[in-house]
């Protein structure tokens, strides 16, 4: 059996640094291999045994440290604190915080020898000293992990740095030997541009490190909705209970916990006794508190406003739908829109292009234009060190990051950076009506009883329903409960769901019992104006006339969506007359009505041919549609099948406006990933020619490097307040 494996990872960087590891383990064969620097970690499918040690030690060969490995003494659930942030990660930043501080103690005497006049800080054996330092906490930060990428064929931006600290610190060794004691020994002193390239690029580093945190924030603060602790009760005989505070990791199926007032619930589970007033904002955005009793069903993170209650966990750990939505919001935010191709592309052959150009300066410099060695060497390092890829592959990851993460908080789940490039392109969009637009909560307006009783036959609704999720049905089992509860409900013996057109059931005398759409009666009955026909050996026992309200914002989402120019098409298995009059008041372009979800499979496809198309739909029949859409949206409430078909998940299902901040949000990421891409290429096209004509110092190239980087990821953090709607 494969199962997916995630490792965290300390050391990366760059975008090279994770094709670098993508490389080297796809090179062993793994399938599904995703490589994020931003988060730290790596994941791929294990497909046979020893998959996961191979990994491991091919990651830290190349310079980097998998922490907490799967099978080693602390596991990585271990290595997460009470609220799923890793431990790891204040790790990670200390060694680059500590290298720069280190870095810049050694480098500040070196540069102020150009504006000091101490005899003593132009002595070339006092800037070695000083140098030397510098130098090692290079060669051990960026020269291990060039050899090791040069080694795997995807050499990393540490080539550059490494062969441009190293060309001048080597430069200067060799002058201030060969020069010694000799006042011509000052032209070939450039100690304190290979320190300084050194500090700045690590400072750079550690600014990037702390930037990109706050593109990951969305996972922390849904983490900080997950209490740390818990209270669970035990019996210790005689009917008494004890209650002992305990870690939410202890936490097993089937432990009963205790839950008070201004707590939040630890786990999904069941209530077993207590009546209570439960905030479930976070998951559903209804700000009004829900009641709870026993029997009812709770979910982890929610928050109990008032009462007591017990209940039973049934869903722990990573099977919460907490812990669910978290995972999907991760494995969104490090998937890669199409967009990004391009810039790993580049920043694939950046390297061994730019030591090209660095090599092809140094020749026309020095041998064709005749220019010092000292001139045409620092044109050389400018070039190298102000090349630097990051910026390209820091412009895609931060925005997809802040953008799904900003998406996350406001009920809006989109599963993946590519989703997130589709749905900032869709031009139509196609809505189910009932619960989508509707309210889904039907009320039986009138019934016709022909060879029975209303009471028998809402007893007879009730018990056929039950056994189906649409959300007709669902109304139909609410609308009729108070009459199955005077009457003994028919026991089935087989019971099938036809989608798109009814229920059928047999009861224990091998009578016959169907309730479902005008297509299980149309070959006999003529009047297709009725939702529901009940039937009993195929005669008609009664029709069903319904009432669903349309929902309150569902007028203002479509007029909306027309000012962005896209089209809003309606399909419905539902009648043409009721289709045509909800989609009458809503302004709606086109409709299809009586539709089958094969045929609804069709449509989507015909549609999606034409323009990119997104299908917001809820129930079992739309599933197929939703897979088939450009982009598929569920609501929230939705059936379990249509969540997983769908690529967007709309959380706060009440809130139709919920689909437009979606599009929106989309749409700035994409524009906001373009400006980042922009400053990266125009950055590298407008810098390497200034610095192959010596009109850069390379210190002063090891700043701008550091600023592009800035500016990529200000940018994208600047999506998380920026106005959109």
């Amino acid at each position: 059996m494969e199962n997916k494996i995630i490792l965290n990872v300390e050391g990366m960087t760059c975008t090279n640094c994770a094709l670098t590891v993508t490389k080297v383990l796809e090179k062993e064969g793994l399938d599904e291999v995703n490589v994020s620097f931003i988060t730290g970690e790596v994941s791929f499918r294990e497909t046979t045994s020893g998959t996961i040690e191979k990994a491991v030690k091919d990651i830290n060969s190349l310079g980097y440290h998998v922490v907490n490995p799967p099978g080693s003494s602390t596991s990585l659930t271990e290595s997460l604190d009470p609220h799923g942030h890793a431990h790891h990660e204040a790790a990670t930043s200390s060694p680059i915080e500590k290298k720069f501080y280190w870095s810049l103690f050694f480098s500040v005497p070196l540069l102020v020898h150009m504006i000091l006049p101490f005899h003593f800080l132009h002595h070339p054996l006092f800037q070695l000293l000083f140098c030397i330092p510098v130098m090692m906490i290079g060669a051990q930060h960026f020269g291990r992990s060039a050899w090791m990428s040069l080694r795997s064929g995807v050499p990393n931006m540490d080539v550059l740095i490494a062969i441009g600290s190293g060309s001048a610190f080597i430069y200067s060794l060799a002058g201030t030997f060969m020069y010694y004691g000799k006042p011509e020994a000052a032209n070939f002193l450039f100690y304190e541009t290979a320190a300084t390239i050194i500090t700045l690029v690590l400072m750079g580093n550690l600014i990037e490190h702390r930037s990109v945190k706050q593109t990951t924030t969305a996972i922390n603060d849904l983490g900080k909705l997950q209490p740390s602790k818990a209270k669970r009760l035990q019996s210790t005989g005689n009917g008494k209970e004890q209650v002992d505070e305990i870690s939410i990791n202890e936490i097993k199926k089937g432990d009963l916990l205790l839950v008070n007032t201004g707590d939040k619930i630890p786990v999904d589970g069941v209530i077993t006794w207590g009546n209570v007033s439960i905030n479930e904002a976070i998951i559903t955005g209804e700000s009004i508190p829900a009641n709870k009793n026993s029997g009812d069903e709770v979910i982890g993170g929610t928050l109990v406003e008032s009462g007591s209650l017990k209940m039973r966990a049934e869903k722990v750990g990573s099977e919460t739908v907490l812990a669910k939505i978290i995972e999907l919001v991760k494995n969104a935010q490090n998937s890669k829109p199409p967009i990004q191709k391009l810039g790993d592309k580049v920043s694939a052959v950046f390297v061994p292009v730019v030591v090209a150009i660095s090599v092809v300066t140094f020749i026309v410099s020095f041998f064709l234009l005749h220019f010092a060695m000292q001139q045409s060497l620092m044109s050389s390092i400018a070039v190298l060190v102000i090349s630097c890829p990051c910026a390209m592959g820091l412009a895609t990851p931060t925005a997809v990051m802040v953008g799904i993460g900003r998406a996350a908080k406001n009920g809006i789940l989109i599963k993946g950076g590519s989703t997130l490039e589709s749905f900032a392109g869709i031009k139509t969009v196609v809505f189910d009506k009932t619960g989508t637009l509707t309210t889904g909560n039907f009320r039986i307006r009138k019934m016709e009883v022909f060879h029975s009783d209303e009471d028998s036959v809402r007893a007879l609704l009730f018990s056929l329903e039950q056994h189906s999720s649409h959300p007709v049905a669902k109304s139909l089992v609410n609308e009729c409960r108070e009459a199955a509860g005077k009457s003994v409900l028919v026991r089935w013996k087989k019971i099938e769901e036809d989608k798109g057109i009814g229920i059928n059931a047999t009861d224990e005398n091998g009578n016959l019992y169907s309730a479902g759409s005008f297509q299980m009666v149309k070959h006999f009955f003529k009047d297709a104006s009725h939702h529901v026909y009940v039937l009993k050996n195929n005669e008609l026992l009664a029709t069903v006339d319904l009432e669903d309200e349309i929902k309150h914002d569902a007028k203002e989402l479509i007029v909306q969506l027309k000012k962005l120019g896209i089209r809003t098409v309606m399909v419905s298995g539902d009648r043409k007359k009721i289709c045509d009059s909800v989609a009458a008041q809503l302004g709606m372009d086109e409709t299809f009505s009586e539709q089958l979800p094969k045929e609804k499979l069709a449509i989507i496809e015909k549609l999606s041919s034409l323009s990119p198309t997104a299908m917001v739909g809820d129930g079992v029949n739309d599933a197929p549609a939703l897979a088939k859409a450009t982009v598929g949206v569920s609501m929230g409430n939705a059936t379990q099948v249509a969540i997983q078909s769908a690529q967007v998940v709309l959380l706060h299902s009440h809130d139709m406006g919920t689909l437009l901040k979606a599009i929106q949000l989309s749409k700035h990421t994409l524009i906001t990933i373009r400006q980042n891409l922009f400053w990266a290429f125009f950055y590298n096209a407008l810098a390497i020619p200034v610095a192959a004509a010596g009109m850069l110092n390379p210190m002063i190239g090891a700043l701008s490097m550091a600023f592009s980087d800035v500016v990529v990821i200000g940018n994208s953090i600047r999506l998380k307040t920026k106005k959109i709607f």
